[in-house]
């Protein structure tokens, strides 16, 4: 390969890491070209999956800031498996593949600048695809907003019912409350006008 092609392989394998949300290692010994056409076929939009020279690309690995463990795995026949889409969908076609022909291995990868075994690989693949961990994610949150919705559609309701028995309780006390008895005269009021009469009158009185 002359320079000026290397210099441009470089390039590209650098941007795909950059603009990568993830990569996956992998050594394809035996593989044919039909068997890797199909695994891309299988990776649909989530991944493309690229045959690598190893020096070329752990030059591009290292000016992307990729860490290091994914570079000293480049030995071997390698190919690479850029994630765009789905990562759990992308790791599923990998492992999938790699089961149904066993001469995929899976050697390592990494995931937002964290690198990943190949057995992180094979769990993030038994993960739920992001649209029904969304979609479970959304049902959660409407179930939460329709429990405070009921919850502050209640609170008028129970405001009332409050008020009516507040309101009901004090009407109790205030017509259950004593009426207190007339009092007698005190020491120094005056007698009633009957009560102070003389005999003299009530007797005159008697007589007319």
């Amino acid at each position: 390969m002359a320079r000026a092609e290397k210099v441009t392989a470089v390039a590209e394998l650098t941007e795909r890491f950059q603009s990568s949300s993830g990569a996956v290692l992998t050594e394809y010994r035996g593989l044919t070209v039909a068997q890797i056409g199909q695994l891309r076929k299988s990776l649909g939009d989530h991944a493309s999956f690229s045959v690598v020279k190893n020096t070329l690309t752990k030059i591009a690995a290292t000016e992307a800031g990729v860490t290091s463990e994914l570079t000293d795995l480049l030995t071997g026949p390698s190919a690479i498996a850029f994630v765009h889409g789905d990562v759990v969908e992308a790791a599923k076609g990998l492992r999938d593949f790699a089961r149904a022909n066993p001469l995929l291995v899976i050697k390592g990868g990494v995931l937002d600048g964290r690198a990943l075994k190949p057995a992180e690989i094979v769990r993030l693949a038994d993960l739920e695809p992001r649209e029904v961990l969304l979609a479970k994610l959304a049902g959660a949150m409407k179930a939460s907003l329709a429990g405070a919705a009921a919850t502050f559609n209640a609170l008028p309701a129970q405001m009332a019912r409050l008020l009516g028995a507040l309101e009901q309780k004090r009407a109790e006390g205030e017509g259950g409350a004593a009426v207190p008895a007339a009092a007698g005269p005190g020491p120094d009021e005056p007698e009633p006008e009957a009560a102070q009469a003389t005999p003299e009158a009530a007797q005159e009185s008697a007589e007319s």
